[in-house]
């Protein structure tokens, strides 16, 4: 900023207000200082808030490759599932129709035979009717 020069008048001669002149010297050096600070601890947040931003983007990207990878374990999960349950019917009409041909055979020779009989294991998943013999089946997931 380029200064105005005055011309000599009566008041730099005088003392009061040379003193003047000097307190509003430094209160517009103080004020440029305070500006400067300002602009300096504004730079500073901006910076601040910039690098938090790029911190929580990183943090985002991350969180969301997780749900993904967890969302794509639990469609896995879920077929796998979906064929349990599917050889649990199959099987459980298997021993239904097995279980109707010791009751002929029962009935037809007179011989009583301990038939077990079963409930939809649909309603009660953690109690199988055989739990004693292992469902092997293969799954290509």
């Amino acid at each position: 900023m380029a200064t105005v020069q005055k011309p000599a008048s009566s008041s730099e001669s005088d003392p009061r207000c040379a003193n003047m002149d000097e307190k509003k010297r430094k209160r517009m050096l103080s004020n440029r200082e305070s500006a400067r600070r300002s602009r300096m601890k504004k730079q500073k947040l901006l910076e601040d808030l910039v690098n938090e931003v790029s911190a929580l983007q990183k943090n985002n990207t991350q969180i969301c490759e997780k749900i993904k990878f967890t969302t794509q374990r639990f469609v896995k999960m879920e077929a796998s599932n979906s064929v349990l349950r599917a050889q649990i019917i199959e099987l459980t009409e298997s021993l239904q129709s097995l279980n109707s041909i010791l009751h002929m055979a029962e009935d037809g020779s007179g011989y009583d035979v301990d038939i077990l009989e079963i409930s939809d294991p649909l309603m009660k998943p953690w109690q199988l009717p055989c739990s004693t013999q292992p469902i092997c089946s293969t799954f290509d997931g």
